[in-house]
């Protein structure tokens, strides 16, 4: 699907610019205190000509054949440009998590690494996380490492999406 960049893109947003728009796709994960799952996931980043983008993620789990078994995560926050290839990513969990990122991005990639995370008392206790975000033949591919739960930083949520 062609992308074209708005007029009103801050010139700090540039190097995450084709992260614009609404993503669909499929995903999975795994960790070592749950069951592996698939899941359906629709991203959304919009701007409004500021430095920053908002972002929306939900996510849905889905059975071997792909249908819907019942609805999973969501996040939601604000990817900051301070500066041309620098960022930072406010994000907040429906699951009682808070996280601060910060990271780089160049040629179609965004790397990122925690700077701290907090947590409401009844949520699962999440450490430190690592996230890489890449456009692989016009689609958007991701990783989501994390810390919790006593676990070290390991592998929790891969995924390909299109864009809608």
């Amino acid at each position: 699907m062609p992308f074209e960049l708005p007029d009103n893109l801050h010139p700090n947003c540039g190097p995450v610019a084709w992260l614009l728009g609404t993503w669909r796709g499929n995903g999975h994960g795994a960790y070592p205190t749950i069951e592996s799952f698939q899941f359906g996931q629709e991203l959304i980043f919009t701007h409004d000509g500021r430095p920053f983008f908002h972002y929306m993620s939900r996510a849905w789990i889905v059975d071997e054949d792909g249908e819907f078994v019942r609805d999973a995560a969501m996040e939601t926050g604000f990817l900051r440009c301070p500066e041309p290839g620098k960022v930072e990513f406010l994000l907040s969990h429906n699951i009682g998590f808070s996280e601060i990122w910060y990271g780089a991005a160049d040629a179609g990639k965004v790397e990122m690494h925690t700077a701290g995370v907090s947590f409401t008392e009844t949520a699962k206790e999440v450490t430190a996380g690592s996230r890489m975000y890449g456009n692989v033949e016009g689609d958007l591919l991701y990783a989501y490492d994390m810390a919790a739960v006593g676990q070290e930083l390991q592998p929790h949520t891969w995924g390909r999406l299109q864009r809608a």
